[in-house]
């Protein structure tokens, strides 16, 4: 493809209150046995991307672990590959990135080493699938400067926390509000964008000259009037898990069985890294229904409409629903869990209740399972 990729996956939500205090959210866990940053990594591969780069900031530890080895989305070869850049103290700079385009700045020369004459630029917290080129075909079609990926929100979706845009009859965008008090549209910025190289480095650069550090609001919401600036409507699947209701419709969505065979049924495939664990046991007594459970977890009690992550640990006669538990967390017997997202590494002593009564609630336990 005539293309390199750029995956931006640095930033903090607070939003996301306590299960982004230990990762990035381009980490957080999706449909048992995958991470969000997977689904973009994966675009990439089937869309014949070869050369990617990640760019992380913050609580990048177990988003590296993750991101070790490229071999898991084939990009392990010779030319190209998946780079990861962290911000780094040198004669020029020894600040963070300070926002979206000062991170492209800050690696510029990843675009100016490269030769592909465009630059795919997505975030790394959506769940979708997306033929990059076909969206590159669009934007050389319109004879665009930027092309942004964008989706019709559904009837009472809250679109305050996005990008809004609005288009002509061309599909030019002639206006762009980014996290508007009142949406006067409920078409969205999906966090895609498709521009020409040279043009990039030539806006970066100019931003950097101007102090101004914002891809959306220095770049496309500054320069909507003078540039082709085209949307190109998604009209499949799309989810960004910007808040903890998004995240945990992201994953009960995958309890919806046309959810999950387009996702993993369908090709082109997601691609993950691929830990060395036993299938699921269900012991005498367990009980499921309509749940997700990955593997290495060992279930003894009753399970419905969850989704259980990797190494999960159900005691006997708990009862869990409607609930996300992610990985490594040992349930103790007698516990009720419902409504909730229990954190990763956690144990839950015996005979505990949990329920979300407004709202989705989230379990964080800090109890060590080794000591008495």
């Amino acid at each position: 493809m005539r293309a390199i990729g750029i995956i931006l996956a640095g930033g903090n939500n607070h939003r996301m209150k306590e299960l982004s205090k230990k990762r990035a959210i381009s980490a957080m866990p999706i449909a048992g046995s995958y991470r969000s940053i997977d689904f973009a990594l994966s675009n990439m591969t089937n869309s014949h991307v070869q050369k990617v780069a990640v760019f992380t900031q913050y609580n990048a530890k177990s988003l590296n672990q993750h991101l070790s080895s490229s071999k898991w989305w084939d990009f392990g070869r010779k030319q190209g590959g998946l780079f990861v850049f962290t911000p780094s103290i040198t004669q020029d700079n020894n600040a963070w990135y300070r926002g979206t385009a000062d991170a492209i700045y800050q690696n510029l020369s990843y675009l100016k080493d490269s030769h592909e004459p465009y630059v795919i630029i997505a975030s790394g917290d959506g769940v979708y699938k997306l033929d990059f080129n076909k969206v590159l075909e669009y934007h050389i079609q319109k004879k665009a400067d930027i092309t942004v990926v964008c989706k019709d929100m559904g009837a009472g979706e809250n679109v305050d926390r996005f990008g809004v845009v609005r288009m002509n009859e061309e599909n030019r965008i002639i206006d762009f509000e980014e996290k508007p008090v009142v949406a006067k549209t409920s078409t969205v910025s999906c966090g895609i964008y498709i521009i020409r190289r040279r043009q990039l480095i030539e806006l970066i650069e100019k931003c950097a000259e101007e102090d101004r550090h914002d891809f959306v609001s220095d770049i496309l919401i500054r320069y909507r009037s003078q540039k082709r600036i085209f949307g190109y409507k998604m009209n499949t699947y799309w989810k960004n898990i910007a808040t903890i209701e998004d995240y945990f419709n992201a994953n009960t969505d995958f309890l919806k069985p046309e959810v999950r065979n387009y996702f993993f049924k369908e090709y082109p495939n997601v691609y993950s890294k691929v830990d060395d664990l036993p299938p699921a046991k269900y012991n005498v007594g367990a009980k499921l229904s309509n749940s997700l459970v990955s593997s290495g977890c060992i279930i003894n009690g009753e399970v419905s409409d969850s989704v259980l992550f990797k190494k999960v640990f159900v005691g006997n006669n708990c009862v869990i629903k409607n609930s996300i538990i992610l990985n490594d967390v040992y349930i103790g017997d007698n516990t009720h869990i419902e409504n909730c997202i229990v954190e990763s590494h956690g144990t839950i002593r015996a005979n505990s209740y949990y329920k979300g009564e407004d709202g989705i609630q989230i379990v964080v336990e800090k109890n060590d399972r080794y000591v008495l």
